[in-house]
This record gives structure tokens, sequence and C-alpha cells, in this order.
């Protein structure tokens, strides 16, 4: 298949409740629908990625291939979003949910205390009364088809399609405890209890871990629902000398738009007129309103604080920087980090696995135990014990969370596998420039060579119109506000400096051994060269029709935080070393204000790239920090790279992770958030496999000759059972928002 013509969409799935049911959705779409390149699905979003060739199948074939398979693909609708829609339909399944736990509840209740009273024998003869029995029956049916009815219709269509859900679990041992009471009631002759509790209660503790999962997932999805909420629905719109009230769907880039004290803004935009504090919280986390006025841009989302402003809109919709943001925690949260294929994979033999295994064990307790009861309990409590939907949500759960809160925090995984990558690493290669530095030099040293025929203007001018047309910090600084015009024939040579003719001459900036053609410089420029560079300046070299006339020195300020963070990754057992293109002296002064221990001078954007694959053949997990155009290459050859979030839009697509704030702290944050995720996943696959692996035997009756067991695990019951199932995915659940409550 050309993947050229593939084209993507993600769309929510309705239907799915474990494990098993994604993947039945995954192998529909993946194996049984022409056209399809991929197809992702993530269960605890609810939504499936999908990459098809719309010339062989569309949007309707993809939605009746799912629907085929007993679920719900919603497509775009041109009166509401998939979003809206899919939320629609969420709140309208757990108001089902709500309604058939109630009954549950309603009829279960009743059936449990006729049972205990029955027991206690304060009902006298009426258990021996044939109403008796039809009483519980009517009880208990509403429960078995009715509240548990979702279970049955579930568990056929997962059959339909050639797979095994959680629902055929809780049906098929649900039914064998009601249609076994339900046999004995009807025929008299056959011996046993008669006992519905068993089954209904089964049904409603299972519909109360489904409630209390829905509403616990759907928690860890609060980041992405607090992001599309940041954006107002409409804005004050300035036409024709008066001021409207629109969508903002309706606001164009160009539009002005009116903020008021206290208002979103609605848009990414520029102001024309007014001051004010501006509260970027959600996109930075700083918790300081930022002053603006007159030329600064702000996003859309943004909370002007004190001040009336007029914005001139720049980006609107899916444009914006919010929209993108939105756009990258969601693709960072609907993929899938490695560590869950192992849980895939069990998934989708699962359900075929528990069911066999109960069987056995009817088996084998009725022949070599002689009672048919006993044997049967077992296979109902191995049926309803078993929970594929604690594996199934182990991963995606803590992905979610993780990813929602490195959002929160400025803080963006390019996907899954970025997360699971980013805790590994034990090298950080940082860019100096824009990255340790502000980015924003400024010149401080001229030097004019002895011999020189020009004056210091005269070197300006010429240096500053040379430099014009380019665009690095380092040109923007030395060219002010020069026209680019006077430049011709320019030239640039990355990782050295620039050449252009200017005025008739031919004009040189950069490196002095570029500059000179590596011979030496006359003494007393360099005697000044090696004063400005142990000063930790970046010195650069003139020369005018190939004659080396004089230097020009810049200084940037280091970050705040620079060294604080460098402390913390060299604490933490992460190696930091600078990379520059500065000379040795200017980058040793650097390296040593920051606590670098080591700093690799007079490297070129290429070199860069070397360097990282240098580390990693030396068996380090590398991450690379730039924000240039020149660090894409080393971003993209690094184990994970780390982009500045004011950097070029190259250096982000080739990163692996955004720093919004552009805070080398937040690196060390991320690598925390990382690790700290994959704790929590570690945990929850523990928790999910070992409950499995530990209570499908008990249930089976592994511990029945153990005395020294308590008799609760010796006999397990097909109602405890069940209570332990839903509280096995509840409890993955939580977990992973714990991870949420972190303090950092």
């Amino acid at each position: 298949m050309n993947q050229k013509n593939l084209t993507k969409v993600t769309l929510p799935v309705l239907g799915m409740n474990c494990a098993s049911c994604s993947a039945t959705v995954e192998r529909v779409l993946n194996e049984q629908t022409p056209g399809v390149g991929e197809a992702r699905v993530n269960l605890a979003l609810e939504r499936a990625t999908v990459s098809y060739d719309p010339s062989v199948v569309d949007l309707d074939g993809l939605a009746a291939a799912v629907g085929h398979a007993g679920f719900i693909l919603l497509l775009p609708d041109a009166a509401r979003s998939t979003a809206t829609a899919q939320e629609e339909a969420q709140n309208a399944e757990n108001a089902r949910q709500k309604r058939d736990f109630l009954l549950g509840v309603a009829c279960t209740v009743p059936l449990a205390l006729l049972a205990l009273a029955r027991g206690a024998g304060w009902l006298g003869d009426w258990p021996d009364s044939a109403w008796f029995g039809w009483a519980l029956w009517l009880l208990a049916t509403p429960v078995q088809f009715v509240s548990g009815g979702s279970f049955y219709a579930g568990g056929l269509r997962s059959l339909r399609a050639g797979g095994a859900n959680m629902d055929v679990l809780v049906a098929l041992g649900s039914s064998v405890a009601y249609f076994h009471s339900f046999t004995v009631l009807l025929l008299p002759g056959v011996n046993g209890p008669l006992d519905f509790t068993t089954a209904a209660m089964i049904i409603t503790l299972v519909r109360l871990g489904k409630l209390l999962e829905t509403r616990a997932r759907r928690r860890t999805t609060g980041a992405i629902r607090g992001l599309l909420d940041l954006v107002p629905e409409t804005a004050r719109l300035l036409r024709d000398g008066g001021e409207i009230v629109v969508p903002v769907a309706h606001v164009s880039p160009g539009d002005r738009v009116r903020v008021r004290p206290g208002d979103r803004i609605p848009v990414d935009g520029e102001i024309e007129s007014g001051h004010a504090a501006v509260d970027m919280s959600a996109f930075t986390g700083e918790p300081l309103p930022v002053d603006c006025g007159p030329g600064d841009a702000v996003l859309g989302g943004a909370i002007d604080r004190d001040g009336a402003l007029t914005v001139r809109a720049t980006a609107v919709g899916a444009d914006s920087a919010l929209a993108r943001i939105t756009r990258q925690v969601e693709r960072a949260q609907e993929g899938k980090a490695p560590v869950q294929r192992l849980a895939d994979r069990i998934a989708a033999v699962f359900v075929p696995v528990i069911v066999t295994v109960a069987l056995i064990t009817f088996a084998a307790w009725w022949y070599f135990g002689g009672a048919f009861l006993p044997a049967m309990m077992r296979l109902v409590a191995v049926l309803v014990v078993a929970c594929p939907c604690a594996l199934g949500l182990a991963t995606p759960t803590a992905v979610v969370v993780g990813t929602g809160l490195g959002a929160r925090h400025g803080i963006l995984f390019r996907d899954a596998a970025s997360l699971e990558r980013t805790r590994d690493v034990n090298m950080l290669l940082v860019d100096k420039t824009g990255t340790i530095t502000e980015g924003r030099p400024a010149v401080t040293d001229w030097v004019v060579a002895g011999d020189s025929p020009f004056g210091e203007d005269v070197l300006q001018d010429l240096t500053a119109a040379a430099e014009a047309p380019s665009e690095h910090p380092v040109a923007r600084a030395l060219a002010g506000g020069a026209s680019p015009d006077r430049a011709v024939d320019f030239r640039a040579t990355p990782g050295k400096g620039i050449e252009a003719t200017v005025d008739g001459r031919r004009v040189r900036v950069g490196a002095p051994g570029w500059v000179t053609g590596g011979t030496d410089l006359p003494p007393d420029l360099a005697a000044r060269k090696d004063e400005l560079a142990a000063a930790g300046k970046t010195i650069l070299a003139v020369a005018v029709d190939g004659a080396c006339v004089g230097l020009t020195a810049l200084s940037d300020t280091v970050r705040e935080g620079v060294a604080a963070a460098v402390a913390g990754l060299e604490t933490r057992g992460i190696d930091v070393v600078m990379l520059t293109g500065d000379a040795r002296e200017a980058a040793d002064a650097v390296a040593r204000a920051v606590g670098i221990n080591q700093a690799e001078a007079s490297v070129t954007p290429d070199e860069k790239a070397e360097f990282v694959t240098e580390f990693r053949a030396d068996c380090a997990v590398v991450g690379m920090v730039g924000d240039g155009v020149n660090d894409a290459p080393a971003l993209a050859a690094a184990d994970v790279g780390f982009a500045m979030g004011h950097g070029s839009d190259i250096a982000i697509e080739a990163a692996d992770v955004t720093l919004v704030r552009g805070d080398l702290r937040d690196v060390l944050l991320a690598i925390r958030l990382s690790r700290r995720t994959m704790t929590t996943i570690r945990q929850n696959l523990f928790w999910a496999f070992c409950y499995n692996v530990l209570l499908v035997p008990v249930a089976a009756g592994a511990l029945h000759g153990v005395t020294s067991m308590p008799s609760v695990l010796r006999d397990l019951h097909p109602v405890l059972a069940a209570g332990a199932m839903a509280a096995s995915s509840v409890s993955v659940v939580l977990n992973s928002l714990r991870l949420g409550r972190t303090r950092w």
C-alpha cells in the first residue's frame, strides 16, 4: 500500500470496556478492512487512529467494519465536532450505566436480605413454599437481563467479530449461576440450593466497578478537556467603527478584537493598543502575569488581568498555538508505549484461555470431587474473577495522565514512545545560544587593527550591511537596523560565518580561523582576542577584501535557572555536555559559569549530530537540547530531542519533547515525569498480572486443602470474585490518577 495515498483520522469508538474490546477493533480494522494501512485503538481515550486509503475505503466503510464488530465509530458531523459528539455519547452511556446499576441495587438488596433471613431461620416456612422461589426469580430476572443485558449484547457482538471480551466472562459466569437456580425452581426433582442471589450480586458488583472505572477513567483526560475549555466561545470583533460579539470561529486573521480586563484572549495575535498584565500560566506554568503592550504577541486562551487591549488576530482555530498544543498532547495520548505490547498480546488470548481454565476446573472438581454444585461455583468464580480490563488500562491511563500533567507544566511529548524513552536519558548535550544563554547577544566591543585603513565607524557599517540578510541572532545583533539591500552575493557557512559584497568590497565576518583562512591574527588583534575570550565573550573577526581589519565581541546573558538545572541533572547521574560554535576560551567561560564540566567548542551543525552519534556508540542514551534550525539534525539523531518552545518550527518538528517555557530546568522535570510515569505503568502492570496469576488459581480451588489459609480463599465465592474483579480495574485507574497529584 502506497503510504503517500493514506489519510490519517482519529475518531471516537463507543462500546469498548476492556482490553479485548480494543484488540477486537484493532484486528477488524487492520486485518479485515481493505484500504486500512494501520489502525491503533486507545482504550483509555476510547479513540481509534486510522491511516486509510480514501480510494479504497471511506469513513462510512470504516464505521461499517467497526459496527459489524459490535462497536460504534463516531464520524464527523457538520453540526457538531467529534469531541462534542463523543462527550454526548459518553454522558448518555454513563446515564445508562447508572440506571442499570440502580436497578441492580434495587433488586439485589432485597434478594440478599431474603437470603440472609432464610439462612438465619427468620422466615419460618416461607422458603419451603413454591411462591417464595418465584418471588426470588422475579427479583433476579430484571438484574440478569436488564441490568446485565449489555453484557449479553456486548459478548455476542464480540463473539460474532471473532473475539471474546470481558462481557463474555461476566455473561457466562452469571448465566451459569442464574440458570442453575432457575432449573432447580422449574424442575423440583433437581437437587441444589435455590440461589439467585449469586448471579444478581455478580452483575451488580461488576456494574458498580464499571461505573467507578468509567468515572475515574474520564478524570484521566481532564488535561485535554482543560485545554479545550481555555478558549472562549465568543469574541468582541471590531468592525465598521463598532463592536459586535461573534463566535470565535467567525474571526479571521487580520481582524481586530477587543479584550476587556478579566477576559480570556480569544485568538493568537499582536497587541495594537493598550497595556495589560497577561496570565500565560496555561501555556508556561508560570504563575506571574507578563506585562504586555503594543507590538507584543499574545496567545488565545491567556487571561487579560487588568487592562483593555485591542488585538489583531494572527492565528485562529486550528492554526492557534493552543490548538497545536492540544493536537500534540492528543497525539501523545493516542499512541502506544512499547511497554504496552506485552499486555496487548496477552489481552488478545486472555478470554479464551480463562474460559478453557474454567471448564477444566469444572470438569476436574466434578470428576474428582463428585459434587456438581461446588464444581459449578468454582467455574463461575474463575469466569468472573479474571480481569482483562486491568491489563488494558494499565498503560494508557498512566500515559494519558502523564502527558496531561506534562502539558500543564509546559512539557509536550511527541508520543507515548517519547515519554517512555525520556526516562533512560543519561547524557544530555546542550546547545549554548538560546538554550544556556538568552539567545539575544549584544555587541560589547570593537577592535580595529593597527594597520587598518578603516576607522571603527566604517568597520561597523560594513559589518552591519554584510550581516543584514542573515536571520542568525548574532547577525541581527551586528546588523542593527541595517538594510539588506546593500549586500550582494551573500553566502553563509553554517557554524563559521558569512560573506557578502558591500559597496564593491568583499566583507567576511565570522570565526577568526575561518576569516583568516587558517593564518594567525595580527599580534595586536590576537592579544585583544585572548582578553575578550577569557571574559566569556564571543569573538568574530572582520576581513575586507581578504585582509583582517578588526574584531568584534558579543556577550549573551545566561538564562535563569541553568546552573540549578545542570546541578540537578548531574545529581541524578546525567552527564551534561555543552556544544557551541564559539572559540574554546568563550565556551569554557560559559561552561564554568553554569557548572558544566565538559564543553565542545567550534562545533558546526553537522558536527553536533556527529557528537550525538559518537556518544550513542559509547552506550549512552543521549538527549539533545536545542532551539535553532542548525540544531535539527542533532535533535533528530538523539535518542530524545528536546526543543525549546521559543525555537524554530524546524527544531520543534525534529524534537521528541517541546519545552514551552524554554527553561532548561524543564528537561529535568520531563525526565522525572517520564520516570514516575513508567514507574506507575510498571506498578499497574504488576498489579494486573499478579491479580490474574494469583486469583484465577485461587478461584479454581488451588488453596482448597491448605488449612492455614483463610476459608474465604480456600473456597472463593463467586460474589467475592466479582467484587475483586471490579476492584482490580478501578485500582489501576486510581493509581494512574495518583500520578496527577504528584508534587513537583
